[in-house]
């Protein structure tokens, strides 16, 4: 049976940190080939749409469109309290938002932009574009607000923009859960053993991270859009922790929580198969 998977990693710094050991081998593979493609998180998502990848990093947002294709892996996810995404305004502001008004989502199927559904529905017109133009475009003022990830969290202040609500600090006072923003998903069609490997091969990668920070920094820097070590170190403290090497029991209650939400705004059918940790 064949042993190549086709895995897609996204660029994040928190991302390029969990899989360091494993793109460059420090961990053992168990005889995996991986052929690895590091790609924005949207692209990801569109790509696993369209079944490209045998294992990929995905939003939730994606995830739970894709649940009937793909299982979650314990590890390997972003979640936790304090991580979520902010609304940003170019701007000082009046609330509420309307529909004359331009918001920017880093992505159609971005966890992020599932949030700004559910607590901001039919409020302002919506566009889609890569997350790192977002910040720019508040700044040029081609758009009124935008909801802002990765590492734009720690840097929003400098660029002189506003803040409209914390996304995640609302989601967290309304479902006491931590926000879960992406996992590892994989096909339903892999055999399980090999998923199991996978999964342990993932988990291995996040924990030698954690155990030798500093020797992960090249492959962050490499793909990250902010280059300070500060800075990407403060982006992994945040969103790698315990639920990063395994979801357990919180974990998978979180994207329960996620899962129905995303039902009772409508933006998946009340039909569909919940997310399945593997």
């Amino acid at each position: 049976m064949s042993r190549t998977v086709r895995l897609g990693i996204s660029t994040c710094p928190n991302d390029t940190f969990a899989f360091h050991a494993l793109m460059h081998e420090k961990v053992d593979l168990r005889g995996i080939d991986f052929q690895i493609e590091l790609l924005d998180i949207q692209t990801l998502n569109e790509r696993l749409f369209d079944s490209s990848f045998d294992v990929a990093k995905a939003s939730f947002h994606a995830a739970i469109l894709l649940a009937e294709r793909y299982v979650v892996l314990p590890s390997g996810s972003a979640l936790g309290f304090g991580v979520g995404p902010l609304l940003l305004a170019a701007e000082e502001f009046r609330l509420p938002l309307n529909r004359n008004q331009l918001t920017l989502c880093p992505g159609q199927h971005t966890t992020a932009a599932l949030l700004f559904e559910i607590f901001y529905p039919n409020t302002t017109r919506v566009d889609h574009t890569v997350f790192s133009e977002i910040m720019p475009r508040l700044r040029d003022k081609s758009a009124d607000f935008g909801v802002c990830i990765h590492e734009g969290r720690f840097t929003w202040q400098q660029e002189g923009l506003a803040l409209v609500e914390d996304l995640g600090t609302r989601w967290e006072k309304e479902t006491h859960c931590p926000l879960p923003l992406g996992g590892i998903l994989a096909s339903r069609n892999l055999d399980r053993k090999l998923v199991h490997d996978i999964q342990s091969v993932i988990q291995d990668s996040i924990r030698f991270g954690l155990a030798n920070k500093q020797d992960t920094l090249p492959t962050m820097r490499e793909y990250a859009q902010e280059f300070n070590d500060t800075v990407l170190m403060q982006h992994v403290d945040l969103y790698v922790n315990d639920w990063t090497v395994d979801l357990g029991p919180v974990g998978k209650h979180a994207l329960e929580q996620l899962h129905l939400r995303a039902r009772g705004a409508g933006i998946t059918s009340d039909s569909g198969r919940l997310l399945e940790v593997f």
